[in-house]
């Protein structure tokens, strides 16, 4: 019996599901500058440990963090360079569109200011 094939659309929309937490996407940007241990993670997201690590987990399952043993240390790092990238990207996207909303609002505050004149 073969496995059922998922569209392409479709396995998109689970990547970007897994992306749709805070804490998962303030991991990926804190690992964009190199491996951290767990406790670096922590001391940056200031949330409560096993938060943390449910949230990583996550990412660790789908593939896109790696965790490595050193000791008594976990150091997590992205899978790859391409994960960087989408954080790269979604930045500019944020930039554009944050701008746009400014634009928007630099005019109805001018709008609003000639009716009142």
């Amino acid at each position: 019996m073969s496995a059922v094939q998922v569209p392409l659309y479709q396995a998109k929309a689970e990547f970007f599901r897994m992306l749709g937490h805070p804490v998962r996407i303030r991991v990926l940007e804190l690992l964009q500058d190199g491996p951290l241990p767990v406790r670096d993670l922590l001391a940056e997201i200031g949330i409560e440990p096993s938060s943390l690590s449910q949230q990583l987990a996550v990412l660790r399952r789908s593939g896109i963090v790696t965790a490595t043993r050193e000791g008594a240390t976990v150091v997590y790092e992205l899978a790859g360079g391409d994960v960087a990238e989408l954080m790269r990207a979604a930045r500019r996207i944020l930039t554009v569109m944050l701008a746009g909303q400014q634009d928007l609002l630099e005019q109805l505050h001018s709008a609003e200011s000639r009716t009142e004149s």
